[in-house]
């Protein structure tokens, strides 16, 4: 399970992120997807944490919550659907 992370500033780093994330729990991975064309980031992100419990917890404490002038818009990702697509087709779909 991933948890999504939604409106952030443009100016946040996966440091930044994991710090926040940190505290509820062990980080696995921190994920901020850049725009193909212009490399600038998207104002979203994906955090993976080791337990379950952790996401939960970071996403019931940070959902609605101010940062860095943003309110974030925090909860469980949702895998990725194929929209039709031809470059997808046949490719297992994941949340990032």
């Amino acid at each position: 399970m991933s948890v999504y992370v939604g409106n952030l500033n443009y100016s946040v780093t996966q440091a930044q992120l994991n710090e926040v994330f940190a505290e509820y729990g062990n980080v696995k991975r921190v994920y901020l997807p850049t725009d193909r064309e212009t490399g600038r980031p998207r104002g979203f992100g994906f955090v993976e944490m080791e337990q379950e419990a952790e996401e939960e917890a970071a996403i019931a404490e940070l959902d609605g919550a101010e940062w860095m002038g943003r309110t974030l818009k925090v909860n469980k990702a949702r895998e990725r659907t194929n929209n039709g697509n031809s470059r997808n087709r046949g490719r297992e779909q994941t949340a990032y």
